[in-house]
């Protein structure tokens, strides 16, 4: 019979058998406060009553699920849920893609170039977002963007002085252009350390087979790298589901709501008619759509592991 970590062999308690746990303690303990603590706190927000006057006076009652009923009667939350998926499956598809060629074209470099595209891509990743986004905004103006000025010299004349921000769909594009630009370094650098791991004489073998090299990809790169792939793809749909701060910053959710998402959504709810407790339902509801969205493909991936 197995004894616990923590007792020697005659069954006496070991403290050096709690060493691990005491090694991630902090660990939980910081992740407990940090996204455990709010989580409760908005859950407890939207089943209450919660304006400015309870903000203030901190009396709020509560009202069950009053809230989650008065926003899922909302036609406009199912445009938006609607708009929120379209827009995650757009950027994350171009991410992943495009994360993985670069990856795929760094692993073909010489030394001398792949560190110099690695540094840019660790530079365009460490960048702040707001930063990031400000920049776009120079590139994308109407009257002095580099933009409007390229594609106007290149007999676009429908570009002069045009507003990217007053069309939906150019505001879409352009907040697509931003996501992707900030997420791809994060995975093609992710990617490209996972391939360093792919034993070399696979390769050979395979293209002394007479593979080429689509299916090198699809029968060694990809079934090896998998779990990385699965790992990359959750974090990127987690990222970009709850994009906020780029949106906001250049839109604001406009024009017309055409780049309203969820996030954006639940914030001009709380903070434009001081609705806390609906911003609260809409922000729980935006957890629950993640996790039946990301839940089906962890069980899959799960799975499959199991099975290898």
């Amino acid at each position: 019979m197995n004894r616990p970590a923590s007792a020697d062999a005659r069954g006496r308690f070991d403290p050096r058998g709690l060493w691990p746990y005491l090694l991630v303690a902090p660990t939980v303990v910081g992740a407990v406060l940090l996204l455990g603590y709010p989580l409760i706190r908005n859950l407890l927000i939207s089943v209450q009553e919660f304006g400015m006057g309870e903000l203030i006076r901190g009396d709020a009652g509560f009202v069950g699920l009053d809230n989650y009923r008065e926003i899922l009667s909302d036609p406009e939350l199912w445009e938006v849920v609607r708009r929120t998926l379209w827009w995650t499956l757009l950027n994350v598809v171009l991410i992943m893609v495009l994360g993985t060629l670069v990856a795929l074209m760094l692993q073909r470099l010489g030394r001398v170039m792949r560190i110099v595209v690695t540094s840019g891509l660790v530079l365009a990743w460490a960048s702040p977002v707001i930063a990031t986004t400000t920049v776009f905004q120079w590139l994308f103006a109407s009257r002095l963007g580099v933009v409007n000025w390229a594609l106007t010299r290149l007999g676009l004349t429908s570009f002069e002085d045009f507003s990217w921000t007053a069309n939906g769909t150019a505001a879409f594009t352009v907040l697509l252009l931003i996501v992707v630009w900030q997420s791809v370094p994060f995975v093609a650098i992710t990617l490209h350390a996972a391939l360093l791991t792919v034993p070399a004489e696979l390769y050979e073998s395979a293209r002394l087979d007479g593979a080429g090299a689509w299916r090198i990809f699809r029968s060694i790169t990809l079934p090896i790298l998998r779990p990385v792939f699965g790992l990359v793809l959750c974090l990127e749909i987690i990222w970009v589901f709850r994009c906020f701060a780029q949106i906001w910053a250049i839109t604001g959710g406009g024009p017309d709501q055409a780049t309203t998402t969820l996030p954006v959504y639940a914030y001009r709810i709380a903070q434009s008619l001081h609705r806390y407790d609906l911003g609260a339902a809409v922000s729980t509801l935006t957890v629950l759509l993640l996790l039946a969205v990301l839940i089906p493909y962890l069980r899959q991936m799960l799975r499959q592991e199991a099975e290898e």
